[in-house]
């Protein structure tokens, strides 16, 4: 029997050429299994991959329909068309904050480690601990008003992504139910989906996750954990007030419930305290430096109660996903020296200059959206819906994310897109915005 991964291979690269066009609706599982000889579960299995590369989504009552096709790079590229045309590519599914000057600042403080004895040291091993040096620099970095986490408590990632898998592989079980919000970071579900732990859907408010919720759906069937973004909530930019963070916190104390607040756009929203604030003993904070810092220099942060120091290194260490030596160093001279509290500043100052060209742009429409957010969520205007607006979207060369690919469950297909608003230029930022607009408004 062919192998699964390879008939998605193919679809992949059809999708990819462009033989399968974003918005097309691929055939009902049992009509592809029959034309491709294959049994409905090897169909089942096919389809399930294509999402989970991010290729296709999936709409209950209304099937499986490509996505817009993936974009090489996170710029704007003025590229050359097969017949010669110019065509602009604009993707806002990508989304990698860099500022100006970024590069400069970095390498200044880089260049001690290139030094030959500081070198060899930077590029040994070290476990997910990290150094001491580093535990030190995160702590401070991480610090706000009500809350500054010990450097005991602080372990390291390759990356964010990396630090959800391993607090969550040390926290439950397979099989063990974990509660998200309704719309939540995608990469959450591959991870619950590899480590075999089936993610359970959260009412939400405009204050993001309700605590009703939480104790909702523990009473139903007990959850093992919970995974949230109180800050910025990837994402419809959703905050927590402090009050809120305070009702969560008792509720998962009384439900003696273990947590996992991601804060990785954090550092944008200058808020209240975490929510590890009211319930250190059950909150494992992750964060990283790909945000504030580049994407391609990645570390990710744990904040975890120092009973479980040794439960969750020892994940990351299973899992192979311990930060390496050399970007651990630079981060630390990186925030030591001022350069992420510098580049924090710049990012700051330019999310806020995207978001007012969002609200500039897109007033007549519904856009939710915080001010110093990178994404916004826009709630499409009736007759659209995600896929078709997506499919549209692409055919003029600009690729935005289905709202479905947030959604926990096919009982939740929102009609709504995400604009990354960071990967490219603010000018091409406003030509794309423009361009979407009078799509929206013109209608399928």
């Amino acid at each position: 029997m062919e192998d699964y991964r390879r008939i998605a291979d193919r679809l992949a690269e059809e999708i990819y050429s462009g033989r399968l066009k974003a918005g097309e609706r691929l055939p009902p599982q049992r009509v592809f299994a029959r034309r491709q000889h294959i049994a409905g579960s090897t169909a089942g299995r096919v389809y399930a991959e294509l999402v989970r590369r991010g290729l296709v989504v999936g709409e209950v009552g209304r099937g499986t329909f490509v996505r817009a096709a993936p974009v090489p790079s996170g710029r704007a590229l003025a590229e050359a068309t097969h017949d010669g045309s110019s065509h602009v590519t604009v993707n806002l599914e990508l989304n990698y904050p860099s500022v100006a000057g970024q590069s400069e600042l970095l390498a200044v403080g880089l260049a001690p480690l290139l030094r030959p004895d500081v070198l060899g040291e930077a590029t040994r091993t070290v476990p997910a601990t990290g150094t001491a040096a580093a535990r030190e620099a995160v702590a401070g970095l991480l610090a706000g008003p009500g809350w500054r986490p010990r450097p005991e408590q602080l372990l390291f990632a390759g990356n964010a992504r990396q630090a959800i898998a391993g607090v969550l592989a040390s926290l439950v079980r397979p099989g063990g139910r974990v509660g998200v919000e309704a719309l939540t970071y995608p990469l959450v579900k591959e991870i619950a989906a590899r480590l075999g732990c089936p993610l359970v859907p959260l009412a939400t408010d405009e204050e993001g996750l309700r605590p009703d919720a939480v104790v909702a759906a523990h009473r139903a069937a007990p959850l093992s954990a919970l995974y949230v973004q109180p800050t910025l909530h990837n994402p419809t930019s959703a905050t927590a007030t402090d009050a809120r963070k305070r009702e969560l916190a008792a509720v998962v104390r009384d439900l003696d419930l273990p947590v996992v607040e991601d804060r990785v756009w954090s550092f944008l929203h200058e808020e209240g305290v975490p929510l590890a604030a009211h319930a250190p003993e059950r909150v494992h904070v992750v964060d990283g430096l790909s945000k504030r810092v580049a994407p391609g220099l990645t570390a990710g942060f744990l904040v975890v109660p120092e009973e479980r120091v040794g439960a969750v290194a020892g994940a990351l260490r299973s899992g192979g996903w311990t930060a390496g030596r050399f970007a651990l160093e630079a981060g630390t001279r990186w925030i030591v020296d001022g350069t992420v509290e510098r580049l924090v500043a710049r990012k700051r100052a330019d999310a806020a200059r995207r978001q007012h060209v969002v609200a500039e742009l897109l007033a007549a429409f519904t856009v939710r959206a915080d001010p110093y957010a990178y994404y916004a969520w826009w709630e499409l205007p009736a007759p659209w819906r995600a896929d078709t607006f997506t499919a549209a979207a692409a055919e003029r060369g600009i690729a935005v994310t289905p709202g479905p690919a947030f959604a926990v469950g096919p009982q939740v297909a929102p009609d709504a897109v995400r604009l990354g608003l960071a990967s490219v230029p603010v000018p091409v930022l406003g030509q794309a915005l423009r361009v979407l607009r009078d799509v929206a408004r013109d209608g399928p």
